[in-house]
C-alpha cells in the first residue's frame, strides 16, 4: 500500500509527528500538499471557502459554510 502524505507539511504521514499540522488543517487552513502524491496543490482562498487543486488527482473544497 502506498504511503499517504501530511496535506499540510507534505511529509509521509508514517514519519513523524503530524499533530500540529492536524490542528492547522481541523481549523481554517487548507491543505497544501496533495496527501495521494506530495505535489504541492494550487489553493485558492475565498471569503466562503478554499479550494486545492492537484494536476493528477483532481479538486478538493472546503464545506460549504452554513448559516
Amino acid at each position: 500500500m502506498p504511503d499517504r502524505y501530511c496535506a499540510w507539511c507534505g511529509h509521509p504521514e508514517s514519519e513523524g509527528e503530524h499533530a500540529t499540522c492536524r490542528r492547522r488543517l481541523a481549523s481554517i487552513d487548507p491543505p497544501r500538499y496533495c496527501p495521494e502524491c506530495a505535489r504541492r496543490m494550487v489553493v485558492q482562498v475565498t471569503p466562503s471557502g478554499w479550494t486545492a487543486r492537484c494536476s493528477r488527482h483532481g479538486e478538493s473544497a472546503s464545506a460549504p459554510s452554513v448559516g
